[in-house]
């Protein structure tokens, strides 16, 4: 008896999936290439070339006491305006 293939380890099949997936990534490209000449951007070969040729950013690490003034910054700043806020509150009446 012959051995039957699975679809998925079909030669025809897997080609036939690779040619639909291409026409998909065809179309969404070029409705990719439309939008962004909507928003006036660049054109997406020379936007992908620059994108690639940008190192990748670099994660910084901040230390406890600089992680420790920008909080406590943030907890003035949110004082402030929450001072302002019912200050204007109570004028407003």
């Amino acid at each position: 008896m012959a051995k039957v293939r699975q679809p998925a380890q079909d030669p025809a099949f897997l080609n036939a999936a690779l040619e639909g997936l291409e026409l998909q990534r065809n179309r969404i490209e070029e409705q990719i290439r439309y939008v962004r000449s909507l928003l006036g951007r660049k054109r997406p070969a020379a936007f992908a070339a620059e994108a690639s040729s940008a190192p990748a950013p670099v994660k910084r690490e901040l230390s406890d006491a600089a992680r420790k003034r920008i909080a406590l910054a943030q907890k003035r700043r949110w004082a402030e305006y929450r001072k302002a806020k019912n200050a204007a509150a109570k004028g407003g009446d």
